[in-house]
Protein backbone atom coordinates (compact mmCIF):
# COMPACT_ATOMS: atom_id res chain seq x y z
CA UNK A 1 0.00 0.00 0.00
CA UNK A 2 1.48 3.26 -0.60
CA UNK A 3 2.27 6.58 1.77
CA UNK A 4 -0.30 8.29 -0.40
CA UNK A 5 -3.13 6.04 0.78
CA UNK A 6 -1.93 5.58 4.25
CA UNK A 7 -1.41 9.62 4.56
CA UNK A 8 -5.52 10.45 3.79
CA UNK A 9 -6.96 10.87 7.16
CA UNK A 10 -9.14 13.38 6.99
CA UNK A 11 -12.64 14.19 6.02
CA UNK A 12 -11.90 16.70 3.65
CA UNK A 13 -9.64 14.24 1.71
CA UNK A 14 -11.88 11.13 1.93
CA UNK A 15 -14.58 13.61 0.16
CA UNK A 16 -12.50 14.75 -2.37
CA UNK A 17 -11.42 11.21 -3.09
CA UNK A 18 -14.75 9.87 -2.93
CA UNK A 19 -15.79 12.47 -5.59
CA UNK A 20 -12.65 12.06 -7.88
CA UNK A 21 -13.16 7.95 -7.73
CA UNK A 22 -17.00 8.31 -8.77
CA UNK A 23 -15.31 10.78 -11.61
CA UNK A 24 -13.18 7.76 -12.80
CA UNK A 25 -15.42 5.27 -12.43
CA UNK A 26 -18.07 7.42 -14.40
CA UNK A 27 -15.50 7.99 -17.41
CA UNK A 28 -14.49 3.75 -17.41
CA UNK A 29 -18.18 2.73 -17.17
CA UNK A 30 -19.31 5.37 -20.05
CA UNK A 31 -16.86 2.99 -21.89
CA UNK A 32 -17.32 -0.11 -20.66
CA UNK A 33 -21.29 -0.21 -21.21
CA UNK A 34 -20.24 0.05 -25.03
CA UNK A 35 -18.46 -3.20 -24.73
CA UNK A 36 -21.18 -5.40 -22.89
CA UNK A 37 -23.41 -4.43 -25.47
CA UNK A 38 -21.74 -6.19 -28.37
CA UNK A 39 -22.43 -9.86 -26.76
CA UNK A 40 -25.83 -9.04 -25.81
CA UNK A 41 -27.01 -7.71 -29.60
CA UNK A 42 -25.36 -10.09 -31.66
CA UNK A 43 -23.76 -12.94 -29.97
CA UNK A 44 -26.99 -14.92 -30.25
CA UNK A 45 -27.12 -14.37 -33.97
CA UNK A 46 -23.74 -15.00 -34.64
CA UNK A 47 -23.90 -18.70 -32.95
CA UNK A 48 -27.61 -18.68 -34.98
CA UNK A 49 -25.93 -18.20 -38.10
CA UNK A 50 -22.66 -20.33 -37.65
CA UNK A 51 -24.36 -23.33 -36.03
CA UNK A 52 -27.92 -23.26 -38.11
CA UNK A 53 -29.84 -23.61 -35.48
CA UNK A 54 -32.82 -21.53 -32.82
CA UNK A 55 -31.42 -24.08 -30.02
CA UNK A 56 -27.97 -22.87 -29.86
CA UNK A 57 -29.24 -19.15 -29.55
CA UNK A 58 -28.36 -19.05 -25.71
CA UNK A 59 -25.30 -20.68 -26.04
CA UNK A 60 -23.05 -17.28 -26.18
CA UNK A 61 -24.93 -15.49 -23.75
CA UNK A 62 -24.39 -18.87 -21.37
CA UNK A 63 -20.63 -18.54 -22.29
CA UNK A 64 -20.18 -15.44 -21.97
CA UNK A 65 -21.63 -14.91 -18.34
CA UNK A 66 -20.00 -18.08 -17.83
CA UNK A 67 -16.79 -16.96 -18.33
CA UNK A 68 -17.57 -13.97 -15.95
CA UNK A 69 -18.31 -16.29 -13.28
CA UNK A 70 -14.59 -16.64 -13.12
CA UNK A 71 -13.71 -13.42 -13.77
CA UNK A 72 -15.84 -11.79 -10.81
CA UNK A 73 -14.02 -14.69 -8.49
CA UNK A 74 -11.04 -13.65 -9.93
CA UNK A 75 -10.95 -9.67 -9.59
CA UNK A 76 -13.08 -10.23 -6.34
CA UNK A 77 -9.91 -12.03 -5.19
CA UNK A 78 -7.02 -9.37 -7.08
CA UNK A 79 -9.53 -6.61 -6.09
CA UNK A 80 -9.48 -7.74 -2.18
CA UNK A 81 -5.29 -8.11 -2.25
CA UNK A 82 -4.26 -5.46 -4.26
CA UNK A 83 -7.28 -2.77 -4.60
CA UNK A 84 -9.55 -1.95 -7.32
CA UNK A 85 -7.50 -0.64 -9.80
CA UNK A 86 -5.81 -3.62 -11.11
CA UNK A 87 -8.23 -5.95 -10.08
CA UNK A 88 -11.01 -4.22 -12.56
CA UNK A 89 -8.43 -3.20 -15.06
CA UNK A 90 -7.00 -6.61 -15.20
CA UNK A 91 -10.87 -7.71 -15.93
CA UNK A 92 -11.54 -4.91 -18.81
CA UNK A 93 -8.36 -5.85 -20.65
CA UNK A 94 -9.38 -9.71 -20.67
CA UNK A 95 -12.99 -8.57 -22.39
CA UNK A 96 -11.07 -6.65 -24.68
CA UNK A 97 -9.02 -9.87 -25.82
CA UNK A 98 -12.04 -12.26 -25.98
CA UNK A 99 -13.87 -9.25 -28.46
CA UNK A 100 -10.79 -9.47 -30.36
CA UNK A 101 -10.88 -13.68 -29.97
CA UNK A 102 -14.66 -13.62 -31.84
CA UNK A 103 -13.89 -11.12 -34.61
CA UNK A 104 -10.99 -14.02 -35.22
CA UNK A 105 -13.70 -16.94 -34.75
CA UNK A 106 -16.47 -15.33 -36.79
CA UNK A 107 -13.43 -14.10 -39.91
CA UNK A 108 -12.14 -18.07 -40.05
CA UNK A 109 -15.90 -19.57 -39.03
CA UNK A 110 -14.20 -21.26 -36.51
CA UNK A 111 -16.93 -22.82 -33.90
CA UNK A 112 -14.74 -23.36 -31.08
CA UNK A 113 -12.64 -20.54 -31.18
CA UNK A 114 -15.57 -18.40 -31.17
CA UNK A 115 -17.29 -20.42 -27.82
CA UNK A 116 -13.33 -19.72 -26.00
CA UNK A 117 -13.62 -16.21 -26.97
CA UNK A 118 -16.97 -15.33 -25.50
CA UNK A 119 -15.72 -17.40 -22.68
CA UNK A 120 -12.93 -14.72 -22.26
CA UNK A 121 -15.21 -11.67 -23.19
CA UNK A 122 -17.04 -12.43 -20.32
CA UNK A 123 -14.57 -11.06 -17.69
CA UNK A 124 -15.93 -7.95 -19.83
CA UNK A 125 -19.55 -8.08 -18.07
CA UNK A 126 -18.74 -9.04 -14.90
CA UNK A 127 -15.64 -6.24 -14.43
CA UNK A 128 -18.75 -3.89 -15.57
CA UNK A 129 -20.83 -4.65 -12.58
CA UNK A 130 -17.54 -5.16 -9.99
CA UNK A 131 -16.62 -2.04 -10.94
CA UNK A 132 -20.22 -0.47 -8.97
CA UNK A 133 -18.75 -1.57 -5.65
CA UNK A 134 -15.83 0.82 -6.09
CA UNK A 135 -18.09 3.99 -6.44
CA UNK A 136 -19.07 2.75 -2.56
CA UNK A 137 -15.82 1.42 -1.12
CA UNK A 138 -15.77 5.26 0.44
CA UNK A 139 -19.31 6.34 0.83
CA UNK A 140 -21.08 6.54 3.92
CA UNK A 141 -23.49 3.76 5.20
CA UNK A 142 -26.48 6.28 3.98
CA UNK A 143 -25.27 6.89 0.69
CA UNK A 144 -23.95 3.76 -0.79
CA UNK A 145 -26.93 3.22 -2.67
CA UNK A 146 -26.53 6.45 -4.01
CA UNK A 147 -22.94 5.80 -5.21
CA UNK A 148 -23.38 2.61 -6.71
CA UNK A 149 -26.11 3.75 -8.58
CA UNK A 150 -23.99 6.85 -10.01
CA UNK A 151 -21.33 4.27 -11.33
CA UNK A 152 -24.37 1.95 -12.37
CA UNK A 153 -25.98 5.22 -14.35
CA UNK A 154 -22.87 6.00 -16.14
CA UNK A 155 -22.50 2.88 -17.87
CA UNK A 156 -26.15 3.82 -19.76
CA UNK A 157 -24.05 6.57 -22.73
CA UNK A 158 -22.01 3.90 -23.60
CA UNK A 159 -24.86 0.89 -23.57
CA UNK A 160 -27.53 2.59 -25.13
CA UNK A 161 -24.75 3.70 -27.76
CA UNK A 162 -23.18 0.02 -28.33
CA UNK A 163 -26.37 -1.65 -29.41
CA UNK A 164 -27.46 1.25 -31.77
CA UNK A 165 -24.18 0.94 -33.78
CA UNK A 166 -24.93 -2.49 -34.91
CA UNK A 167 -25.31 -1.27 -38.71
CA UNK A 168 -22.37 1.50 -38.84
CA UNK A 169 -20.21 -1.30 -37.30
CA UNK A 170 -21.18 -4.06 -39.53
CA UNK A 171 -20.22 -1.60 -42.67
CA UNK A 172 -16.80 -1.02 -40.80
CA UNK A 173 -16.35 -4.57 -40.56
CA UNK A 174 -17.16 -5.04 -44.16
CA UNK A 175 -14.81 -2.26 -45.04
CA UNK A 176 -11.86 -4.89 -43.65
CA UNK A 177 -13.57 -8.10 -45.14
CA UNK A 178 -15.06 -9.22 -41.52
CA UNK A 179 -18.33 -10.30 -41.39
CA UNK A 180 -20.84 -7.68 -40.43
CA UNK A 181 -22.69 -9.20 -37.01
CA UNK A 182 -18.56 -9.41 -35.84
CA UNK A 183 -18.48 -5.52 -36.45
CA UNK A 184 -20.17 -4.92 -32.62
CA UNK A 185 -16.64 -6.28 -31.12
CA UNK A 186 -14.81 -4.04 -32.63
CA UNK A 187 -16.28 -1.52 -31.06
CA UNK A 188 -16.11 -3.92 -28.03
CA UNK A 189 -12.43 -4.48 -27.68
CA UNK A 190 -11.47 -0.64 -28.37
CA UNK A 191 -14.21 0.03 -25.51
CA UNK A 192 -12.81 -3.04 -22.80
CA UNK A 193 -9.66 -1.90 -23.40
CA UNK A 194 -9.94 1.99 -22.79
CA UNK A 195 -12.49 1.39 -19.41
CA UNK A 196 -9.18 -0.69 -18.15
CA UNK A 197 -6.97 1.89 -19.36
CA UNK A 198 -8.53 4.49 -17.56
CA UNK A 199 -8.77 2.48 -14.37
CA UNK A 200 -5.31 1.41 -13.93
CA UNK A 201 -3.60 4.83 -15.05
CA UNK A 202 -6.32 6.96 -13.24
CA UNK A 203 -8.24 4.96 -10.11
CA UNK A 204 -5.20 6.28 -8.02
CA UNK A 205 -5.34 6.38 -4.46
CA UNK A 206 -6.78 3.07 -4.95
CA UNK A 207 -10.49 3.91 -3.25
CA UNK A 208 -10.63 0.42 -1.67
CA UNK A 209 -7.23 0.35 -0.12
CA UNK A 210 -7.68 3.60 1.01
CA UNK A 211 -10.94 2.57 2.73
CA UNK A 212 -9.22 -0.62 4.56
CA UNK A 213 -6.70 1.59 5.82
CA UNK A 214 -9.24 4.10 7.11
CA UNK A 215 -10.79 1.25 8.70
CA UNK A 216 -7.84 -0.25 10.43
CA UNK A 217 -7.13 3.59 11.99
CA UNK A 218 -11.23 3.58 12.85
CA UNK A 219 -10.76 0.17 14.60
CA UNK A 220 -7.44 1.35 16.42
CA UNK A 221 -8.86 4.41 17.81
CA UNK A 222 -12.60 3.39 18.64
CA UNK A 223 -11.86 4.47 22.19
CA UNK A 224 -11.48 7.88 20.81
CA UNK A 225 -14.76 9.62 19.42
CA UNK A 226 -12.83 13.01 18.90
CA UNK A 227 -10.73 11.71 15.72
CA UNK A 228 -11.41 13.21 12.56
CA UNK A 229 -10.78 9.97 10.51
CA UNK A 230 -14.22 8.53 12.35
CA UNK A 231 -16.29 7.60 9.55
CA UNK A 232 -17.69 4.27 9.29
CA UNK A 233 -16.41 2.01 6.28
CA UNK A 234 -17.35 -1.28 7.80
CA UNK A 235 -20.36 -2.99 8.14
CA UNK A 236 -21.42 -5.52 10.31
CA UNK A 237 -20.58 -9.09 9.09
CA UNK A 238 -24.07 -10.71 8.66
CA UNK A 239 -24.01 -13.48 6.82
CA UNK A 240 -27.75 -14.48 5.81
CA UNK A 241 -27.75 -10.57 4.94
CA UNK A 242 -24.54 -11.36 2.53
CA UNK A 243 -26.70 -14.38 1.12
CA UNK A 244 -30.22 -12.47 0.66
CA UNK A 245 -28.23 -9.77 -0.49
CA UNK A 246 -26.57 -12.74 -3.40
CA UNK A 247 -30.23 -14.13 -3.95
CA UNK A 248 -31.65 -11.19 -5.25
CA UNK A 249 -28.94 -10.18 -7.42
CA UNK A 250 -29.22 -13.99 -8.66
CA UNK A 251 -33.06 -14.45 -9.10
CA UNK A 252 -33.26 -10.90 -10.91
CA UNK A 253 -30.39 -11.22 -12.79
CA UNK A 254 -31.44 -14.97 -14.42
CA UNK A 255 -34.77 -13.45 -15.18
CA UNK A 256 -33.59 -10.43 -17.29
CA UNK A 257 -30.82 -12.40 -18.88
CA UNK A 258 -33.40 -15.25 -19.90
CA UNK A 259 -35.70 -12.80 -21.43
CA UNK A 260 -33.38 -10.55 -22.87
CA UNK A 261 -30.88 -12.95 -24.41
CA UNK A 262 -34.02 -14.72 -26.57
CA UNK A 263 -35.49 -11.48 -27.44
CA UNK A 264 -33.39 -10.54 -30.52
CA UNK A 265 -33.85 -14.08 -32.09
CA UNK A 266 -38.14 -13.90 -31.42
CA UNK A 267 -37.95 -9.98 -32.93
CA UNK A 268 -36.23 -11.70 -36.43
CA UNK A 269 -38.20 -14.52 -36.32
CA UNK A 270 -41.21 -12.15 -36.62
CA UNK A 271 -39.41 -10.27 -39.65
CA UNK A 272 -38.15 -7.15 -37.64
CA UNK A 273 -34.57 -5.99 -39.18
CA UNK A 274 -31.70 -5.95 -37.20
CA UNK A 275 -31.72 -2.26 -36.81
CA UNK A 276 -34.84 -2.06 -34.93
CA UNK A 277 -33.50 -5.14 -32.44
CA UNK A 278 -30.97 -2.91 -31.57
CA UNK A 279 -33.43 -0.30 -31.05
CA UNK A 280 -35.20 -2.33 -28.28
CA UNK A 281 -31.77 -3.60 -26.99
CA UNK A 282 -30.58 -0.26 -26.50
CA UNK A 283 -33.96 0.49 -25.20
CA UNK A 284 -33.45 -2.41 -22.77
CA UNK A 285 -30.36 -1.24 -21.88
CA UNK A 286 -31.06 2.72 -21.13
CA UNK A 287 -33.86 1.03 -18.85
CA UNK A 288 -30.94 -1.34 -16.88
CA UNK A 289 -28.76 1.35 -16.04
CA UNK A 290 -30.43 5.17 -16.36
CA UNK A 291 -32.87 5.05 -13.69
CA UNK A 292 -29.99 4.04 -11.31
CA UNK A 293 -29.67 7.78 -10.06
CA UNK A 294 -33.45 7.42 -9.01
CA UNK A 295 -33.33 3.83 -7.92
CA UNK A 296 -30.06 4.56 -5.42
CA UNK A 297 -31.78 7.25 -3.78
CA UNK A 298 -35.02 5.65 -3.16
CA UNK A 299 -32.78 2.36 -1.94
CA UNK A 300 -31.07 4.54 0.97
CA UNK A 301 -34.64 6.25 1.53
CA UNK A 302 -37.29 3.98 1.59
CA UNK A 303 -34.86 0.86 2.16
CA UNK A 304 -33.85 -2.25 0.67
CA UNK A 305 -36.66 -4.59 1.55
CA UNK A 306 -39.41 -2.45 -0.29
CA UNK A 307 -37.20 -1.93 -3.41
CA UNK A 308 -36.98 -5.98 -3.66
CA UNK A 309 -40.37 -5.80 -3.66
CA UNK A 310 -40.92 -3.37 -6.40
CA UNK A 311 -38.33 -5.22 -8.24
CA UNK A 312 -39.85 -8.94 -8.34
CA UNK A 313 -43.45 -6.95 -9.04
CA UNK A 314 -41.51 -5.37 -12.43
CA UNK A 315 -39.84 -8.37 -13.54
CA UNK A 316 -43.00 -10.56 -13.13
CA UNK A 317 -44.97 -7.55 -14.96
CA UNK A 318 -42.16 -7.75 -18.13
CA UNK A 319 -42.35 -11.66 -18.46
CA UNK A 320 -46.33 -11.51 -18.80
CA UNK A 321 -45.83 -8.32 -21.40
CA UNK A 322 -43.25 -10.02 -22.90
CA UNK A 323 -44.82 -13.50 -22.91
CA UNK A 324 -48.43 -11.67 -24.85
CA UNK A 325 -47.02 -8.92 -26.69
CA UNK A 326 -46.82 -9.68 -30.82
CA UNK A 327 -42.97 -10.31 -31.84
CA UNK A 328 -43.20 -7.80 -34.55
CA UNK A 329 -44.46 -5.12 -32.37
CA UNK A 330 -41.71 -2.79 -31.89
CA UNK A 331 -43.25 -0.51 -29.40
CA UNK A 332 -44.46 -3.73 -26.81
CA UNK A 333 -41.31 -5.64 -27.27
CA UNK A 334 -39.74 -2.23 -26.65
CA UNK A 335 -42.28 -1.59 -23.75
CA UNK A 336 -41.83 -5.32 -22.19
CA UNK A 337 -37.79 -5.07 -22.42
CA UNK A 338 -37.88 -1.58 -20.64
CA UNK A 339 -39.66 -3.30 -18.02
CA UNK A 340 -37.40 -5.92 -18.16
CA UNK A 341 -34.26 -3.50 -17.54
CA UNK A 342 -36.30 -1.69 -14.48
CA UNK A 343 -37.33 -4.41 -12.89
CA UNK A 344 -33.16 -5.86 -12.70
CA UNK A 345 -32.22 -2.03 -11.82
CA UNK A 346 -34.26 -2.09 -8.89
CA UNK A 347 -32.71 -5.83 -7.57
CA UNK A 348 -29.14 -5.25 -8.97
CA UNK A 349 -28.66 -2.14 -6.62
CA UNK A 350 -30.78 -3.04 -3.73
CA UNK A 351 -29.04 -6.05 -3.24
CA UNK A 352 -25.34 -4.93 -3.59
CA UNK A 353 -26.99 -2.68 -0.72
CA UNK A 354 -27.71 -5.54 0.82
CA UNK A 355 -24.10 -7.07 0.54
CA UNK A 356 -22.09 -4.07 1.16
CA UNK A 357 -24.29 -3.33 4.43
CA UNK A 358 -23.67 -7.15 5.62
CA UNK A 359 -19.61 -7.70 5.32
CA UNK A 360 -16.59 -5.67 6.38
CA UNK A 361 -13.40 -4.24 4.52
CA UNK A 362 -11.95 -7.56 5.76
CA UNK A 363 -13.95 -9.77 3.32
CA UNK A 364 -15.71 -7.19 1.49
CA UNK A 365 -14.33 -7.30 -2.14
CA UNK A 366 -13.98 -11.51 -2.02
CA UNK A 367 -17.85 -11.43 -0.93
CA UNK A 368 -18.54 -9.43 -3.45
CA UNK A 369 -16.82 -11.15 -5.96
CA UNK A 370 -18.58 -14.76 -4.90
CA UNK A 371 -21.51 -12.97 -4.89
CA UNK A 372 -21.22 -11.78 -8.61
CA UNK A 373 -20.23 -15.23 -9.38
CA UNK A 374 -23.63 -16.87 -8.85
CA UNK A 375 -24.93 -14.39 -10.34
CA UNK A 376 -22.66 -15.31 -13.71
CA UNK A 377 -23.48 -18.65 -13.24
CA UNK A 378 -27.44 -17.81 -12.65
CA UNK A 379 -26.93 -15.99 -16.08
CA UNK A 380 -25.48 -18.91 -17.79
CA UNK A 381 -28.34 -21.32 -16.99
CA UNK A 382 -30.70 -18.72 -17.62
CA UNK A 383 -29.33 -18.53 -21.15
CA UNK A 384 -28.77 -22.23 -21.89
CA UNK A 385 -32.13 -22.42 -20.64
CA UNK A 386 -33.81 -19.75 -22.83
CA UNK A 387 -32.84 -21.38 -26.22
CA UNK A 388 -33.85 -24.89 -25.25
CA UNK A 389 -37.21 -23.61 -23.66
CA UNK A 390 -37.87 -21.56 -26.97
CA UNK A 391 -37.14 -23.93 -29.37
CA UNK A 392 -38.81 -26.79 -27.44
CA UNK A 393 -41.59 -24.65 -26.69
CA UNK A 394 -42.27 -21.11 -27.15
CA UNK A 395 -41.28 -17.31 -26.14
CA UNK A 396 -44.28 -17.15 -24.25
CA UNK A 397 -43.51 -20.24 -21.95
CA UNK A 398 -40.49 -18.43 -21.09
CA UNK A 399 -42.32 -15.31 -20.83
CA UNK A 400 -44.36 -17.01 -17.99
CA UNK A 401 -41.12 -18.60 -16.51
CA UNK A 402 -39.72 -15.61 -15.65
CA UNK A 403 -42.66 -13.97 -14.20
CA UNK A 404 -42.87 -17.21 -12.10
CA UNK A 405 -39.54 -16.67 -10.65
CA UNK A 406 -39.84 -12.53 -10.01
CA UNK A 407 -42.52 -13.70 -7.80
CA UNK A 408 -39.54 -16.03 -5.10
CA UNK A 409 -38.52 -12.34 -4.44
CA UNK A 410 -41.26 -12.11 -2.10
CA UNK A 411 -41.01 -14.95 0.35
CA UNK A 412 -37.68 -14.15 0.54
CA UNK A 413 -38.40 -10.73 1.58
CA UNK A 414 -40.71 -11.90 4.47
CA UNK A 415 -38.46 -14.45 5.40
CA UNK A 416 -35.98 -11.78 5.80
CA UNK A 417 -38.32 -9.78 8.28
CA UNK A 418 -39.28 -12.81 10.05
CA UNK A 419 -35.60 -13.43 10.74
CA UNK A 420 -35.00 -9.60 11.87
CA UNK A 421 -37.88 -10.00 13.89
CA UNK A 422 -36.85 -12.35 16.20
CA UNK A 423 -33.67 -10.96 16.27
CA UNK A 424 -35.20 -8.00 17.69
CA UNK A 425 -37.25 -9.92 19.96
CA UNK A 426 -34.50 -12.17 21.51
Amino acid sequence: MSSLENSISTLEEIEKLYKRTLKIVVISQTFGGAGLAAGITVGALIAQDMLGSTSYAGLPAALFTLGSALAAYLVGRISQQLGRRLGLSFGFLAGAIGALGVIIATVIQNAWLLFFALFIYGAGTSTNLQVRYAGADLAKPKQRATAISIAMVATTLGAVFGPNMVTPMGKVAQLFNIPPLAGPFILAALAYSLAGMTLFFFLKPDPFLVAKTLDAQRKQKRASATSESEIEFDGTPERSGAIVGALVLVLSHIVMVAIMTMTPVHMQEHGTGLTAVGVVIGLHIAAMYLPSIITGRLVDAIGRSKMVIASGVTLAISGLMAAYAPGGSLFWMAFALILLGLGWNFGLISGTAIIVDSTTMGNRAKTQGAADVFVALGGTAGSLLSGVIVAQSSYAVLGFLGTYLSLLLFPLIYWTRKQKSRQKAA
